[in-house]
């Protein structure tokens, strides 16, 4: 029985290192960071780590090795973050409008060569806003970006 978990462990061992690391750094951009005291950090940081994560795991899924340095450079919630909500009073959480967000940065293949990244995406339609989570528009835009990048597309055409 020993035997038999541990060559599966080794098995899983194995495939995760035959796996190529996905590179892929997200930091948040100058002005998006200045509405860290309207959104909050803590919002900001999760929307940076559900980026790089959503691009990591469309790396993985089409075996490219590219380096991926991105920027959020804007991101508008679909209804009041946390801090929001502390801040204000009386506001809530019914309150809903229309999202998205900017992503930039620049894709360097293998070969050393360099190609620029540019994708948004807003919402124009505040009825389809109505049943979003807080950050639902910009995590719409972050799988749609990580979509094209596992296609090898990294501006929008």
């Amino acid at each position: 029985m020993r035997s038999i978990i541990l060559a599966a462990a080794l098995a899983v061992a194995g495939a995760a290192a035959a796996q190529p690391p996905a590179n892929v750094t997200v930091a948040i951009g100058p002005e998006l960071q200045a509405k860290a005291s309207l959104y909050g950090q803590r919002d900001l940081d999760q929307l940076a780590d559900e980026l790089r994560h959503d691009v990591e795991r469309a790396l993985a899924r089409s075996h490219q090795n590219v380096q991926l340095k991105l920027v959020l450079a804007d991101a508008k919630p679909n209804r009041p973050t946390f801090k929001q909500l502390g801040d204000t009073p009386g506001l809530s959480m019914q309150s809903f409008g229309v999202g998205g967000a900017t992503i930039e940065g620049v894709a360097t293949r293998p070969d050393g060569s360099t190609e620029p990244v540019h994708y948004r995406w807003y919402e124009s339609d505040i009825r389809q806003a109505r049943h979003n989570s807080t950050w639902g528009d910009a995590g719409w835009t972050f799988q749609q970006f990580a979509d094209n990048v596992a296609h090898g597309r990294f501006a929008e055409r």
